[in-house]
């Protein structure tokens, strides 16, 4: 480790602990010590000090503790322990800093006039969490600094988002941040395109620390305070780097050592005392890479090959996919945004006509490759034109089937989306596509979204696509004619998947893409219950197993029945039991008293035991609030995440509330006495009708939330009031 390093992080935290200090002083002066501390629409307190000292801070008077640890730690200098130490302590001074600023109604930032967004918050934790789990995301760059010049951080940025990384903006350059180089350059920042801005200076690099924290917190199961489990799981699973731009200053080297202590190296693009330029292994903690040294004919190569060695560093596998478009492609740009002024056309929306259909030919019906326009070229159209737009993908393969059509047919979302000044939302025949002036202005035609379609059905479904051909048509009544030859088939589909439960097969799949961060954890998923992330169903998964036969998705015989009721069988033992690491012996399906399914950390919902009221309640993952048991959604997770089975409790997806098998051991939905207002909304009709299929007409008007009681006493005096069924049913306990 270099000597530079070590003693200009000490300086750097001892800086911040000073700075912490006084303002936890002034604003106690102020404010109070009661004054209430939190970053919003986040869980898990204060979320670095929680994971490294057990520390549950809420208000102002709490944070003085964390300082004086924060200063003990500088108390040394002993060699084995110098760097981590210094890490720590900056860490927990830094987040102090941004906590008091969030009591001082500082944060999040507002800075030159661009808002930035300060901590991450819970619902795109869990969106970004089951990104990375599922290879979407391949990795965490938390940049701090500036580059050399704008262009230089719009390449770096835009090579970040080709290979799938999600981005993480903090600090300066001589007062210049490197979100004002991108917005400079016309770069959309946001969640939407994973490059995030959190703060203008170098303390609120704490906040990506902070993200990493919640992950393991979240998906691992890992208990605050527990410093050897978390820093151990941030290393081995948290796919996350530092890029350093610019001259490293003592602040940026004790933003190093914390980050050096969680397991994520340090690339810088300056020169480092002590340590040797341009050396890059993957395993390095710290690389120096000055970049008017960085091999490359111009700018862009060095920028290029600067995050190129970054990657390798930290060990991350990218996908880059070989599309040739004259404009950047890649996972970042899926939440792109076109808004209408910056809109060339659109297909769709409201008064327009757009669909899409993807079907199964034989393969002499097919020519790989082709893509055909019949009817006039949009792209001569007025900007701001809405256009009408008939897409039909044709797909010939000797292991395609028609079951596997609306599952490749679901991915022309995300696929199109790819790629930069694309906008697609919808399915089937409520498709809405726009194309930014931006795009068009670089060239960008009808063509390569026939190019995107077929290239990346190839590259997804490589094993049961063998030729791909797209046809678009922009012709009113051509258009009309093939949406009701395609309405027709979807009619189908929707009667066919209808049909289908548990009995009627032989074989459910399982998904073990979150065992990359809770390593017990396994989703068993059949006809009747998709996985818990409510990402992937049956369907889905059996699709997977035919493209990937080594993946994630493999085939269960449920062999013998054991109890039907509850939905055990021999054969979904068997396999949980060896693919959980034999953590897990018994599995059921439709119960959550008796042996329920293990939980990882990205469930979108949370079933939980209400003793009082003889049921259960049902927590969104997007409800901060409390809940009648006293606890919420993320103190529910700190029980059941990192994949335990917790009987009484677990993760479910949204759509299990709707199924016929949703805890039918128990009762089913007529056991359910809470819910979040946000779901109940969101959910309204489906429940109803599930409720009246189940004989239970007006039941949701029977269930609680969160805006009628507030505590267990005002749960069973509502559901007294609503004659709930559940207190008239056998007792669960």
């Amino acid at each position: 480790m270099s000597q530079f390093v070590i003693d200009s992080a000490f300086k750097g935290a001892a800086s911040l602990i000073e700075q912490a200090d006084a303002m936890v002083v002034e604003s106690t002066s102020v404010l109070g010590a009661a004054a209430p501390v939190a970053f919003p629409d986040t869980a898990y307190y204060l979320p670095v000090i929680y994971g490294l000292t057990g520390q549950e801070v809420e208000k102002l008077g709490d944070l003085a503790s964390a300082i004086g640890y924060a200063r003990e730690l500088l108390a040394t200098m002993e060699s084995e322990t110098a760097v981590q130490n210094a890490g720590i302590a900056s860490l927990i001074a830094a987040e102090t800093i941004q906590g008091v600023r969030f009591a001082r109604a500082e944060q999040p930032e507002i800075y030159h006039g661009y808002h930035f967004n300060g901590p991450i918050d819970d619902v795109q934790l869990r969106a970004w969490g089951v990104g990375l789990a599922d290879g979407t995301i391949s990795g965490v760059a938390a940049v701090i600094g500036a580059a050399g010049n704008d262009k230089v951080a719009a390449k770096i940025v835009r090579t970040l988002q080709s290979m799938g990384l999600l981005t993480l903006l903090c600090g300066n350059v001589n007062g210049r941040s490197i979100a004002e180089q991108l917005l400079q350059e016309g770069i959309e920042l946001g969640y939407q395109t994973l490059v995030v801005p959190l703060g203008s200076d170098t303390a609120s690099a704490v906040y990506a620390l902070g993200y990493a924290s919640r992950l393991a917190f979240s998906f691992g199961g890992i208990a605050g305070g527990d410093v050897k489990q978390l820093l151990n799981w941030t290393r081995q699973r948290a796919p996350v780097f530092v890029l350093a731009l610019g001259e490293i200053d003592n602040l940026k080297c004790a933003a190093a050592a914390g980050a050096l202590t969680y397991g994520f190296p340090l690339i810088a693009d300056s020169a480092i005392p002590g340590i040797t330029p341009l050396s890059a292994a993957e395993g390095q903690q710290i690389v120096s890479m000055p970049f008017n040294d960085i091999p490359g004919a111009d700018d862009d190569e060095k920028a290029v090959f600067l995050v190129q060695q970054s990657v390798k560093v930290r060990g991350i596998k990218t996908k880059v996919s070989k599309l040739s478009l004259p404009v950047p492609y890649g996972p970042a740009f899926e939440g792109e945004v076109v808004r209408r002024g910056d809109m060339q056309l659109e297909f769709g929306s409201k008064g327009g006509t757009c669909f899409e259909w993807l079907t199964m030919k034989s393969m002499d019906e097919v020519q790989d490759g082709r893509i055909s326009v019949v009817g006039p070229d949009p792209f001569t159209s007025e900007a701001g034109s809405n256009i009408p737009l008939g897409i039909i993908i044709e797909v010939a393969g000797e292991k395609m089937q028609r079951d596997f059509e609306p599952i490749m047919e679901r991915q022309i979302h995300h696929l199109l989306n790819g790629a930069e000044g694309v906008q697609h939302q919808g399915q089937r025949d409520i498709t809405w596509i726009r194309i930014s002036k931006g795009a068009f202005m670089q060239g960008f035609k009808l063509d390569h979204l026939g190019q995107i379609l077929h290239t990346r059905l190839h590259e997804e479904f490589g094993t049961l696509a063998d030729k791909v051909q797209v046809t678009f048509y922009t012709e009113q009544d051509r258009v009309n004619e093939l949406k009701e030859e395609a309405r027709s088939v979807y009619r189908d589909r929707n009667e066919r998947i209808a049909g289908l439960v548990d009995e009627k097969v032989d074989t459910f799949y399982s998904c073990t893409l979150c065992q990359s961060f809770a390593p017990p954890h396994v989703c068993v998923i059949s006809p009747e219950r998709g996985g818990l992330c409510g990402a992937y169903n049956w369907f889905d998964c059996r699709a997977a197993y035919e493209i990937k036969p080594l993946g994630a998705n493999q085939p269960i015989a449920k062999g013998e029945i054991i109890d039907s009721a509850r939905g055990e069988w021999e054969g979904v033992n068997d396999f949980v039991y060896q693919h959980s690491g034999m953590n897990v012996e018994r599995f059921t399906l439709y119960s959550i008293m008796d042996a329920p399914t293990t939980t990882c950390g990205c469930c979108e919902c949370i079933l939980s035991i209400v003793p009082e009221a003889n049921g259960f309640l049902v927590v969104s993952r997007d409800d901060y609030g409390m809940t009648p048991a006293g606890m919420t959604f993320s103190t529910l997770m700190g029980i059941i995440g990192g994949g335990h089975q917790t009987p009484g409790m677990m993760g479910i997806g949204k759509d299990y509330l709707t199924s016929a098998k949703f805890i039918s051991a128990e009762g089913g939905i007529s056991r359910v006495v809470w819910m979040s207002k946000s779901l109940k909304d969101e959910m309204r009709e489906q429940l109803e009708e599930i409720c009246q299929k189940g004989g239970t007409p007006g039941l949701l008007d029977k269930i609680a939330d969160g805006t009628t009681v507030a505590s267990i006493e005002d749960l069973r005096a509502f559901l007294q009031e609503k004659q709930h069924p559940a207190l008239s049913m056998e007792a669960l306990l």
